[in-house]
């Protein structure tokens, strides 16, 4: 199975179908929290809706096409991050990621994006990493930002959430301009 460990409280882990509770309860807990940005989360009710899309998420890894992981914190599933759809002719993917309330705030989100930039650009050797965040997302906006990532333009209308639609901002990382940083 498919480990990262970031540092002494942090670990990013491989989902597997055994997840798939504790997966639906974060988002569970988290529903109100999380539904202001994740514009799927109102769409993932039960349980089983986490046990159908696990096993793809495996296919993805496999394939060598994506990478879902959960972040566990002190031991505790607060969130995932993962690569998302893996363009080797490009040598690119995008980073997305989510948290529960009660895990912001610790540098966690920072600390694990920061360990997966070094995995894609140092052991999967892709060449660029985008993120995108909404406009008023301050705080999804904070971690690209803090990571030294450049805003590269906006995506207007880029994503409906909850209704409407809203815009996306865009951000870029090239290997050559990161370098292997120890966590924060």
């Amino acid at each position: 199975m498919f480990t990262l460990k970031v540092d002494n409280e942090i670990e990013l882990q491989l989902f597997q179908r055994h997840h798939a509770l504790k997966l639906y309860q974060l988002v569970e807990d988290n529903r109100e929290h999380l539904r202001v940005w994740m514009p799927w989360v109102d769409s993932m009710n039960t349980p089983y809706q986490f046990e159908a899309i696990i096993p793809i998420w495996l296919t993805q890894f496999a394939d060598n096409s994506g990478l879902n992981v959960g972040i566990l914190y002190n031991g505790e599933l607060v969130g995932s991050i993962g690569l998302h759809q893996i363009d080797w002719h490009n040598s690119m993917t995008n980073i997305g990621y989510y948290l529960s309330k009660n895990a912001e705030g610790h540098g966690v989100m920072t600390r694990s994006v920061q360990s997966m930039l070094n995995y894609a650009f140092l052991q999967l050797g892709l060449n660029r990493i985008e993120i995108r965040c909404g406009v008023k997302n301050r705080k999804s906006r904070a971690i690209p930002e803090r990571l030294g990532f450049m805003t590269e333009g906006k995506i207007r209308d880029g994503e409906q959430l909850n209704g409407r639609y809203h815009d996306l901002i865009v951000y870029g990382l090239l290997a050559r301009d990161w370098d292997l940083r120890v966590p924060f």
